[in-house]
């Protein structure tokens, strides 16, 4: 077993494109979720409208991609109206309810046959980032040689994603350091003395809402430019909640918690999984048949990291980098 080839392919799933859109989606959710205390279950929603919006914009609307990435975000935004004006003032896991239904209904109904001639149905849309790909400064292949490469596209993206999060997190530095912030984390811990000091919750609620969503929407254009495609699997429910495990691994209610989370995240995922992939292949496998199979071993990446995700949770639920004050969440 290579263990050397195995760590270089780990980092380079670390710092990758799948680990940037997971990132960012994570930063949607820790306004939600770490500073406001709002339970999305749906991110893959605001995640699906994002990457459909540029997909759609030159595929069906003969429109540029940078215009489909804008029209995508505020439709974002309008996503996250319609979900928080009827939810945001009951208890919060109604907004749970409410979103991961939202995120399924949106899924399935682009996917269905009926509009398959707009959206593609199952197979979903591709051949519409000719315009970006042509802007690509790389033409060699870039990274650590002898142990981790990016090809020149993948680099591409890399670049252009990891701008977004560097952006993203200096945005919400910057606003819980303001006291907008400040009034989010008390919303957080207890709303209704919120509400007794005059402050309207329903309306710092719907913001956060939106700008939690309007994040997702990046993750999800970030996922249509990594693939070069858009789909419907691209958009499923797990996605959301992997998003769920970068935070709490690196830790709610941090600026930097998200990133950190999805690089050890997705570290760990392609780490074990070629393990046990290269440990039960070959003539003379390290682990015989008879105890796994290689199609067994492909699930053992979700057991291990899920298992280590329930001891994090007993010894350390805050996160590696998290604070225990910032647990206090008001689910009323």
């Amino acid at each position: 077993m290579d263990f050397t080839n195995i760590i270089g392919f780990s980092l380079q799933q670390a710092f990758g494109p799948t680990a940037i859109l997971l990132c960012l989606a994570a930063i949607g959710l820790n306004i939600h979720f770490g500073y406001t205390g709002l339970l999305n279950f749906g991110q893959a929603g605001f995640m699906l409208v994002g990457g459909y919006s540029i997909g759609a914009s030159v595929t069906v609307f003969s429109s540029s991609l940078w215009l489909g990435a804008i029209v995508g975000l505020l439709l974002c935004v309008v996503l996250a109206l319609l979900l928080g004006v009827p939810t945001l003032r009951l208890r919060a896991d109604y907004l749970a309810i409410v979103t991961i239904a939202a995120a399924e209904i949106i899924r399935q109904t682009i996917g269905a046959a009926s509009f398959s001639s707009t959206f593609g149905g199952q197979d979903g849309i591709t051949d519409f980032i000719g315009g970006f790909r042509a802007n690509n400064p790389y033409e060699t292949r870039k990274g650590i040689p002898g142990l981790v490469t990016w090809s020149a596209y993948d680099f591409y993206v890399m670049t252009v994603g990891w701008t977004l999060v560097a952006l993203c997190c200096v945005v919400v530095w910057l606003l819980m350091r303001s006291p907008w912030g400040r009034v989010l984390k008390s919303i957080r811990e207890d709303e209704d003395a919120v509400r007794s000091l005059g402050k309207n919750v329903y309306g710092y609620k719907m913001q956060a809402l939106v700008i939690g969503g309007v994040i997702g929407g990046l993750a999800g254009i970030m996922t249509s430019l990594r693939s070069a495609a858009v789909g419907p699997s691209f958009f499923a429910t797990d996605i959301t909640f992997f998003a769920y495990t970068v935070l709490l691994i690196g830790g709610a209610a941090r600026v930097l918690g998200p990133v950190v989370g999805a690089m050890i995240f997705w570290f760990l995922i392609n780490f074990i999984g070629v393990v046990f992939s290269q440990a039960t292949r070959g003539a003379d496998p390290l682990i015989p048949a008879w105890i796994m199979d290689s199609q067994q071993a492909s699930l053992m990446r979700f057991i291990f990291v899920g298992l280590g995700l329930m001891l994090l949770m007993i010894f350390r639920p805050q996160g590696i980098f998290g604070d225990r004050r910032e647990l206090a969440i008001d689910a009323r």
